[in-house]
Formats: structure tokens, sequence, C-alpha cells
């Protein structure tokens, strides 16, 4: 019995280290890119100077954190950063329970296949990409505003005003995500006893009814899921699709941490101060994940990690 159980020790040893081999390339990665880089946070406590470097540039403690939170303008950039990311979080959710649930009523697998297809299809395009499309159909002569002009409607500045560019972001970002998001949710409808439809069915209830009182309830442990991860990244409102969006005469509304931190770190190069607005994101968004985590378990019986 010793000799079995030694050698049954010695294949899952074995079988781990083949495990740990095939993810020794992608932990080998992540330190590279993810853990050393970390070092750099220092530079929110000093007055960083390249040419001085880590070790040799002034120490200032708190005073950049101090400064951040006596600009005038650091609220209404949070305010915009909660306001879009929020917009996003909610209208795609939505978006992507409804059309999980229509989908799911398709019967014709080929129409399915080719919806599914067609919806998902823009979540693999970058920003880069997209933006170029949402700028020729936004903008003052693009195809939306020759559509009002034919109607008698006057022209809207959809990339320059205000009023319509935080919309307008959060419209873009739905219809590029809402489609791929949907797949959980498809999953989550799948799972449920299609007895209970059936007998629901025979009773007389009609198909409203029968999603209201079935579908959406057994779909809810997911949705408060994935609602409560939505939570940590609540202060990234989307940095490759407002940078290729944005301008000068739309910061009032569209600008965020994310291209606050791009600005004043990168292109003012104020190094130092980028990082403490950026180490003070990164605070907040980790006190969200552990937030989120226990308000998962708490309503749905499920931790994140």
């Amino acid at each position: 019995m010793a000799n079995k159980k030694s050698d049954r020790k010695h294949l899952n040893r074995q079988s781990n280290l083949v495990y740990h081999g095939m993810m020794a390339p992608g932990m080998i990665l992540l330190i590279i890119f993810s853990y050393i880089p970390m070092a750099g946070i220092v530079m929110a406590f000093q007055d960083y100077v390249p040419a001085k470097g880590l070790f040799h540039s002034e120490f200032v403690g708190l005073k950049h954190f101090v400064y951040m939170f006596t600009l005038p303008d650091i609220g209404e950039i949070v305010r915009n950063t909660i306001s879009i990311a929020l917009g996003k979080i909610i209208l795609g959710q939505l978006m992507a329970i409804t059309f999980a649930v229509l989908l799911n009523e398709i019967r014709i697998k080929f129409m399915k296949k080719t919806i599914q297809t067609l919806v998902y299809l823009p979540h693999f395009l970058s920003w880069v990409v997209l933006a170029a499309v949402v700028v020729n159909i936004f903008k003052l002569d693009g195809s939306i505003n020759q559509m009002l002009t034919c109607i008698g409607m006057e022209k809207i500045n959809f990339l320059g005003s205000n009023k319509t560019f935080q919309p307008l972001l959060i419209g873009t970002d739905v219809w590029k995500e809402f489609g791929y998001n949907s797949i959980v949710y498809l999953a989550a409808i799948t799972a449920i006893d299609p007895g209970l439809h059936e007998a629901a069915a025979i009773d007389g209830a009609a198909w409203r009814k029968r999603v209201w009182h079935i579908t959406l309830p057994g779909m809810m442990p997911i949705i408060m899921l994935m609602a409560a991860m939505s939570i940590s990244g609540i202060l990234s409102a989307g940095f490759d699709q407002i940078y290729n969006l944005y301008s000068p005469p739309v910061y009032e509304t569209g600008d965020t941490l994310d291209t606050y931190v791009y600005r004043i770190g990168v292109i003012s190069r104020e190094y130092s101060f980028g990082t403490a607005v950026g180490l003070f994101k990164s605070i907040v968004g980790i006190i969200l994940l552990v937030s989120s985590n226990q308000l998962a378990k708490k309503l749905t019986d499920r931790k994140i990690f």
C-alpha cells in the first residue's frame, strides 16, 4: 500500500510539472511586463528626473497626492470617468441580457450562428480601426448628419459637443461589446431546465411571462456576478476609445482619469504627478475589486476569486 501511495504521489508530481511548464512562459511574461514595472510606483513619491533615475530623484512624500486633490479639474475628471463607466456597464449589461434572451429563441441554426458572428465581430476590432469608422459616420458631413438634413433637421456636432460626446462614447462602446458579453448570459440560459418552460407553456404562460418568471430568475446569479465584477473597473472608462475620439473642445465631459494621466504624465512629462494619479486610481480599483468580491459572495454565494 505504501508503494502504491508513493507511486501515485510521484505521478501527480510529474503531471503537475507538465502543467507548471505550460504556465511558465505566461508567468514569465507577466512578471517582466506587469510586476517588475511596479517599481516605478516610487515615482509618485518623488520629484522624478529621468537623468537622476529612481534612486537619486528627490523624495517628496505625498506632495503630488495633495496637489492632485487641490486641482479644480480633478472632481470633473472623476465625475466624467464614473458617469461614462456606469453608462457602459449598465447599458452594456442590459443589451447583453436582452440579446441573449432573444437569440436563444431563434430555432434556425444557420440564422442563429450568422447573427452571433455579425454581432460578436466588433469586439475583435481595435478602437484604432473602429474610431475611424465612428468619426466618418458621426462627423459634421458624415452619413448621420446627411440623413438629418434630408429630413429637414439641423446637423449635430456629435464629436465636438459636450452634450453629445458622452452618449456617443457609451453608445458606441455598448454596440462594440454587448454581443461578446452576451456569451456568458447565453450559457446561463442554456443551463436552465427546459422542463420549467414546458410546464409554464402548458399552464398557458405567455413568452413574456416565461422570460420574466423563469429565464431572468435563472440568470440572476450570473447577472449579479457579472455586475459585481464590473464594479472594480468603474474608474476605467476605456482609454483607447476615448483617446481615439476626443479632442480639446470635449475635454469638459470626455476627459477621464486615464486620458488625464496620459496627457499630464506622458505628453507634459510630469512623470511623478501622472504616476500619483494612476496610483490613486489603482488603489480605488483594488478597494472596489475586494468589495465587489464580497458583494458577489453575499448575493450569489460565489466569489470572483
